[in-house]
This record gives C-alpha cells, structure tokens and sequence, in this order.
C-alpha cells in the first residue's frame, strides 16, 4: 500500500485545514457547516502516487470531450454520502475549484437558505425549483457536488450531465442513515411529511441509477477520506482506459488502441492472438464485495461488467438495459444461476437455466447486444458492413449462439459441429434452431479440427478480403475466443461466491473451493479473474475426463498434443486437446509476455509441443489444481450423488463432482459447476443411473427421465425443441477448403 503523496498546497476553502504534512502522507481535517457531515482528522492513503493523480488532473478532459462534454467532475449521491466532504477533499487534490449546488448555487439564487425554500414551497416546488435554478449555472475544470434531490429532475439532470462526468457515489444506506441521524438534517425532500428516510432513500435510488457514468462502490464505514481515494482511483482507471492488446503482441506499437465494442466484433487479433484488457485487471475491495451479497444477479452484473467496460466503450445506461434484456424470463430460474446445497460439503451453481440448457447461455444472451450494438455504431459511422459469426461447438455453444443472434440484422451464424462428437440432444437443438441469418454444418471430425479450421479460415487474409470484396462481410467469432463472450462468465462465478455469504453457509472473505468441467478453458479463466477481482476463491479446480491434457500441463508444465489423439466420451463439450484460453491465461501469468506467448502458440503450431518454465508451473499450481478421470468412474458418481440426494447431474458436472470431492475438506465448502442440464445427456444420464435405455429417440429418453421425478426439473425448452422438425442437415468433409466453401455459399445467400 503506497501513501498517498502531495505537493504543499494553500487551500482555497476556509472549512478545510491542513494539520500535518510531510513527505510522505498529508493530515486533512475537515469541519462543515450548513448541516454538513463533520469528518474527524485520518490519513488518506492510496494505491497510486500523487504523480498519477497529477496526470488525472492535467488529462482528465480526454474521456469527456470524446463525449463532447464538459470537463467537470460532477459528484452524485444520497443526502449523507459525503459528496461535500469528498468533494473539497478532490478539489484539493486535483487543484480544482469546488462548487457545492447547496450553498454555492441554490441559496446564492434565491437569497434564503435551503430549508426555507423547501418550507415556503413544499417539497414538489421544490424539485422545480431546484432544477430551474441549477440550469442557470456553468463552470469548467470544478468539482461539483451535486445536492440529493438534483438527480430528480430530468431536464436540470440531462443539464448537468452536459458539464461533466457524473460520478455516483454509492454509499450503503446504513451508513447514509447513521449520518443523517447524526447531523440532524431538516432540509431533504419528504423528510418532514412523515416518509422515513429509509423509504426517501430507495425512492431516489432509481435517479440515481439511471444518471450517472460512473460508480464508486463504497464499504460499509468508509469515511470520506476512503471514498475519495476510491473516487481518485476510479477516475484515474476510467481516463486511463488505453483498449486492449493481443496476448502475441510484445509491445504496443501504436497508441491506438481498440475499444471494448471493437474487440467484440474483431473476434481475435490480427496476429491470431486474443484479446486482452491492457490496463490493471480490476479490483473490490472485500467491503466493496459485501454490498453486493443481497443485490440481484442482474444488479451483480451491471456493478462487475461496468467495472472492466469503460463507460466511453458502453454506458452504464445501455449495459444496465442489456443485462436486464440477457436475464429475464427466459430464464427458468428467478436466481438466474442458483446455488443450490447438495450436502454440506458440496454445492451446485446450476448454470442450465437459460434457453439452450447450459452455462453458455449466461455469456449469450448478453454477447449478441454487446455485437449488435458495435454494428449499429459502425453503420451510424458510415461504415455498412455485414458480419458472419463463425462458430466450432463441442455441443452446447452451437445451440446457445444459434439462440442469441437469431433474428438479428447484418449478422449471419454459421456453426459447425462434429458429427459424431455431441448428444442427440445437442444435435437436435442446433439442426432445429430456426432463424433465416443461421446455418449448421455437421463436420466428419473432431472438435478440435473444426476449432483449428475456423482459426486457419481467420488468418487467411485472401479468403478475408475476398468475403469483403464480393460480399460486404467481415468475418468474427462467438465462441470464448471473443473477449465479449468470456467476460459474462466472470459474473456467475463471483456471484455463486456471494450467495454462500448470503445463505450463512460462509462468512465475507472465508474461501471457498471451485470446480469446473473444462475443455476449451474459458469457463474456469472466468473464475480466475473473478479471483483476480478479489472473490476470495481458494482453489481452482480443473476437471478433465480422459483427454487429459490440462491435467498433465498443471502438473509438469508440458502441453503436448504431439503423441495424443482425441478420444470420444461421454462428456462430450470437454473432449477438447487444444485449450484455446490458456493462452490468456500464459499472458497473465508471464506478466504481460506476448512474445513468450506467441513463441508457446507458435510451437505448439508446428510441433504440437510446449512447455514453461518450473517457475510458471509453481506459481500457477498456486492457484489452479487439475486431475481427470473416466467414463465409469464418473457414471459411479453420477448414480451415487442420484441415490444419496435425489439430484441428478449431467455428464460433465459428474466429471467436476469425481474430481472435486479427492481436493474436498471439511473446513471450506466447494461449489462445483453444473455447466448443462442432464436432458441434453440424457442416454448417457439414464445409463449412468442404471436404467439401460433401449434406443437414443430423445422424446423417449425424456419420457423415461421424467419418471425418475428427481431434482432438478425437466427443462421445458429441451422438452419443446426435441420436437421440432429438422431444419439444418448440410455435412462437410473434414478438410478446410470444403469448409471454406460452406462459408462462401452461405455469404452468397
């Protein structure tokens, strides 16, 4: 933890004293009149030095006038939140003139104070009022603290956004509470018409929540001094935001950076590398995490992804409608993805709640409007360009694509599969999924051929210019490839973290253990960087069954394709040799290494072979376990979780469960990761459970599974769509140029 370091400064504002400085820290007292909180003396203290906080101030214009808009720092809150105190405190720090609309604007208008103003017109003249008044105000490079009520008037509001960036101090209502009690305030709308503050403040909660462009998530007990720190810190993350890099790429080799939507629609980077954020991964502190236990999943959500989307890429506003729109009825829980207790040992985050049945669709249902919406800004720009999707599914991502971009404008979907390598079930999903922009190809191979034939398609950059020549098209992909379509699944880890909290089962900040089927790699780096955002997780737990080869990476360091060949399962989505995420997770690892990454990507290219140094191996076993198992011996595990609690799990959750209860202890609970719904398994399922079904007929299989009546409940849409005629029924051979002409006669549709 650096302390925080400032230059002497004279202050400009007489309720603010300097008590003690030196050289490494600066001693603030701070004592309000007019009402205001009174802060005791404490030491401010930060992650960054006091030359970052200079450069905030000197190039803070940057995300503002991007936006055509002012350059004033514009702080919003509930009355309590210390905007005054923070305020000043900012001021100080960034040298900028401190404007309070209270004192500064309101009593200077109308020549009596504010609660003779809210007395002598009630308060619903009062909002007008106050609104009418702050419109007749301007000001540049100032911090401004707004009052509680100016968000409640939306033309003053849409107003004040026009001079700046609003930044919404987010202070837990307990503490807001405290406050007020404290300073015996009579100048708040309602207050005196026998509303409680309580029922004041979650009225005013909604305008503040569709106001502003940034959020500091304060802990509970923050003071002012913590909430400016926060503050200080955010706006230096939010003015510093530089795009993203290639996990390939050495250095950066120009300032130009691509943006959030950008890489969306880009899929993977030029050089065949992935995407990755450039700057800091973010961090909550555990007091910040904590306001989250009793929030929705939807209100998770927005307060994670807004923390690694910058507000100039998306707006708080349109990710908020985005989430909501993804997380819905069409999902079968209300929970979203539910952590449900198994025993008190283990508990289940069952992610099969969305419409294809598997955790893919916690990523899907939002991807296609982060995708939608970099097309419309393209083509608000000029620039009129069709984009086809390409997908290679083991499975369940085929299905849950095919879901989420269906119907949608100037983007086509093409997915290919590999013939003998899914369910019925899975097959059926995808062979019927309807949509005029979708198309479905069964493979005569393995997944990883259709995976290695969509990147070779990728780096073919004639074939690329061909597609946009002839046809207006550029080329992306859907799959965890694309930084858009991994980073929703960073929510759902965190948030089966929390709700442990929020049942009792853990105490904010006890470990917990994790366990995740994994095949491709994207699902558990989700919960690596929910790690890395500070969800105290302890282990990380890879399940592989027996195309094993990330358990043999994590224990010798070596990834070797060379003397393997896939092996068919019945865990089909993990029966995977080239773990195309791993690479990010090199990146990180390396600290930020592209070109010992492009080295690794490039040997295992031609020799199917690499291997890091022991130093890379120890730190990661740190963090990641991994081990593997077989089809009878997760079948075992199947039947026997099914006999000693009445749940059934799908093949791939089975995998998870062997494997997680050999790192289980008694003194951490471990969640494991239902990535599918058992249906879209079901042969296998019934098999495993000792039922020896006579045919693979999926409507006959979920006949026999439902008289099981067991826990979960039959998926309604897996049940529906089995039904469904055949749509899709083109095949391909297994050589590339085949494919590519798939792609070609699809464009030319």
């Amino acid at each position: 933890m650096f302390l925080l370091r400032l230059p002497k400064l004279n202050f400009r504002h007489p309720c603010l004293s300097v008590v003690r400085a030196n050289s490494r820290a600066i001693f603030i007292a701070a004592h309000f009149s007019h009402g205001k909180c009174k802060q005791q003396p404490r030491f401010l203290t930060s992650n960054f030095k006091s030359t970052a906080l200079r450069s905030y101030s000197s190039n803070a214009a940057r995300f503002q006038d991007d936006r055509k808009k002012g350059n004033n720092i514009i702080l919003m809150g509930s009355p309590g939140a210390g905007k005054t105190t923070v305020g000043r405190i900012l001021g100080h720090h960034l040298g900028r003139e401190v404007i309070d609309v209270d004192d500064d604007v309101l009593e200077k208008v109308w020549g009596i104070s504010v609660a003779e103003k809210l007395s002598e017109v009630g308060s619903h003249g009062f909002v007008d009022a106050e609104g009418q008044a702050v419109m007749q105000f301007s000001a540049s490079d100032s911090v401004i603290s707004l009052s509680g009520s100016n968000p409640m008037h939306r033309e003053a509001m849409n107003y004040i956004k026009s001079l700046g960036d609003v930044i919404y101090l987010d202070v837990a209502d307990d503490d807001i509470l405290n406050r007020l009690a404290a300073m015996k305030v009579n100048r708040i709308i309602g207050q005196n018409e026998g509303i409680s503050m309580s029922e004041i403040l979650q009225y005013r909660k909604q305008f503040y929540e569709s106001s502003y462009d940034v959020r500091v998530s304060c802990a509970r007990g923050d003071s002012a001094e913590e909430i400016a720190n926060k503050t200080l810190k955010t706006l230096k993350e939010t003015q510093d935001e530089i795009g993203f890099i290639s996990t390939r790429e050495e250095r950066a080799e120009t300032d130009e950076r691509p943006g959030f939507l950008d890489v969306v629609l880009e899929g993977l980077a030029p050089d065949g590398g992935l995407f990755v954020p450039r700057r800091q991964l973010p961090f909550f502190t555990e007091g910040q995490w904590e306001r989250f236990v009793d929030c929705s999943y939807q209100e998770r959500a927005l307060r994670i992804l807004e923390a690694w989307v910058s507000p100039s890429d998306l707006h708080p506003s349109s990710l908020r409608t985005m989430i909501d729109l993804a997380y819905s009825t069409n999902f079968q829980h209300e929970a979203i993805a539910p952590v449900i207790k198994l025993n008190d040992q283990f508990f289940i985050q069952e992610l099969f709640h969305g419409p294809t049945a598997s955790f893919k669709d916690l990523a899907l249902q939002l991807t296609p409007q982060f995708f939608s919406e970099g097309v419309s800004r393209k083509a608000t720009s000029g620039e009129q360009v069709k984009y086809l999707i390409l997908v290679a599914t083991s499975g369940d991502t085929g299905s849950a694509v095919l879901e989420g971009f269906k119907g949608s404008s100037n983007i086509k979907v093409l997915v290919l599969y590999p013939q003998k390598g899914i369910s019925t079930v899975q097959k059926s999903q995808m062979t019927a999924a309807d949509g005029r922009n979708t198309c479905v190809i069964g493979v005569e191979s393995d997944f990883d051929f259709c995976q290695s034939s969509i990147k070779t398609i990728f780096n073919d950059l004639p074939f690329s210019k061909k597609l946009m020549d002839s046809h207006n098209v550029k080329l992306s992909a859907a799959n965890s490839l694309n930084w858009g379509r991994l980073l929703p699944q960073v929510v759902y880890h965190a948030s089966a973290y929390l709700d442990l909290v929020k049942s009792g089962v853990i105490s904010m900040g006890e470990a917990a253990d994790l366990c995740v089927p994994t095949g491709n790699f994207g699902n558990i780096l989700g919960a690596y960087y929910a790690k890395a955002m500070g969800i105290p997780l302890n282990n990380l737990i890879c399940a592989s069954n027996e195309n094993n080869i990330l358990t043999e990476f994590f224990r010798a360091g070596s990834y070797n394709m060379a003397s393997r060949r896939l092996k068919q399962t019945i865990s089909p989505s993990i029966d995977i040799l080239k773990s195309s995420n791993l690479e990010r997770l090199l990146y990180h690892a390396t600290e930020n290494n592209g070109a010992a990454v492009a080295h690794w990507m490039a040997s295992l290219e031609e020799d199917k072979y690499f291997k890091v140094s022991d130093d890379i191996r120890k730190e990661l076993s740190t963090i990641f376990k991994a081990d593997c198992t077989t089809d009878d011996k997760y079948l075992k595990t199947l039947k026997s979780t099914h006999e000693q609690t009445g749940y059934i799990l799908d093949t791939h959750t089975a995998v998870a469960m062997d494997i997680a209860s050999r790192f289980a202890h008694a003194s951490m609970p471990m969640i494991v990761s239902a990535t599918a719904h058992y249906s879209k398994f079901a042969y296998d399922v019934l098999r495993g459970l000792g039922e020896f079904p006579s045919c693979h007929e999926p409507r006959s299989l979920f006949f026999s599974l439902k008289k099981l009546d067991a826990r979960p409940a039959m998926h309604a849409n897996l049940e529906a769509v089995v039904s469904r005629p055949q749509i899709h029924k083109g095949q391909c051979e297994a050589n590339v140029n085949a494919v590519m002409n798939q792609v070609e006669s699809f464009v030319e549709k």
